[in-house]
């Protein structure tokens, strides 16, 4: 299993003008692997999209390193990244008069030349790409068109379609109705295993997470040393109960940001029933599913 992206003392958050940087969380540790799909989890504010971001070079990391085989990430040319890495965002593109083919052939870019024309090779990636996630008889629809599920597929079809060993997702089935979301999901864990491309999602959908993922990153929302805040250093979603006493402020120095394994092994260590805490529903280790307690009326 080889490692494709390496995370090293890594610190990520914003240089806030006039007031310095902003840590949203300090000192990730983690790697990703060829072949895997990889989801990250957190509550709201945890800071996937920031971890994200900072993955896809989009944002500097504060300290430390992203390591793309084994290069940093900032030493690599724009196009030399977009050869590397694709990123499907959460956005709906607002696209009008565009077809599905001409979409997915955008993935081409890194490769065209200046008119962007593209050449056999490039549409014989775009037809593959569209095979690849079950599209192909849709080349000629309008995108407007699509079904958010449909056109979500198109949205990966396009990363596909621009050949990186790497891709990132943002939220991919945040639109979706269930059916869609578990079909979103067993596509990306299928094209992973059979591609060997390095899958890396951030999701709130944590039980088709736990069903489908290979490996689970469980990001804990804090506040970062030295801003004196409270923070749940323990709990992922926990939520607090009225009434609860307040808890010490937890320095980030004290707890890791990231919880790493595979759904099984956080099951069985109890991560993620640590992770998962809340007064109305508990964590079935046995099942891997949540329950809700039921309370006196």
């Amino acid at each position: 299993m080889n490692e494709t992206i390496k995370l090293k003392d890594l610190s990520i958050g914003y240089n806030e003008k006039g007031r310095g940087k902003k840590y949203i969380a300090q000192e990730i540790n983690a790697s990703l692997y060829e072949g895997q799909l990889t989801c990250l989890l957190g509550a709201n504010g945890a800071g996937k999209s920031t971890l994200l971001r900072t993955l896809s070079a989009f944002l500097p990391p504060l300290e430390g390193e992203v390591l793309l085989k084994g290069k940093r990430i900032e030493e690599y040319s724009a196009n030399e990244r977009a050869r590397l890495v694709g990123v499907v965002l959460t956005e709906k593109p607002e696209l009008h008069h565009m077809m599905v083919g001409e979409l997915v052939g955008m993935g081409r870019s890194p490769y065209t030349n200046f008119w962007g024309s593209l050449s056999t090779t490039d549409r014989e990636a775009v037809n593959k790409a569209l095979e690849m996630v079950g599209m192909s008889d849709f080349s000629t629809r309008l995108v407007d068109t699509l079904s958010d599920g449909e056109r979500q597929k198109v949205m990966i079809a396009k990363a596909l379609a621009q050949e990186t060993p790497v891709i990132y997702l943002d939220e991919p089935t945040a639109f979706l109705d269930y059916p869609s979301k578990v079909d979103t999901m067993l596509l990306l864990r299928q094209l992973a295993h059979e591609t060997g491309k390095t899958i890396f999602l951030s999701t709130h959908d944590v039980e088709l997470a736990l069903q489908t993922a290979d490996t689970l990153w469980l990001m804990k929302r804090y506040r970062a040393k030295g801003e004196g805040s409270q923070v749940k250093g323990e709990g992922g979603f926990s939520l607090p109960t009225q009434g609860e006493t307040p808890q010490p402020p937890i320095e980030s120095s004290t707890i890791k940001p990231l919880t790493i394994g595979s759904p099984k092994e956080l099951a069985e260590n109890g991560a993620l029933g640590q992770f998962f805490t809340g007064k109305d529903f508990t964590f079935d280790q046995q099942e891997m599913r949540f329950r809700i307690v039921a309370s006196d009326e």
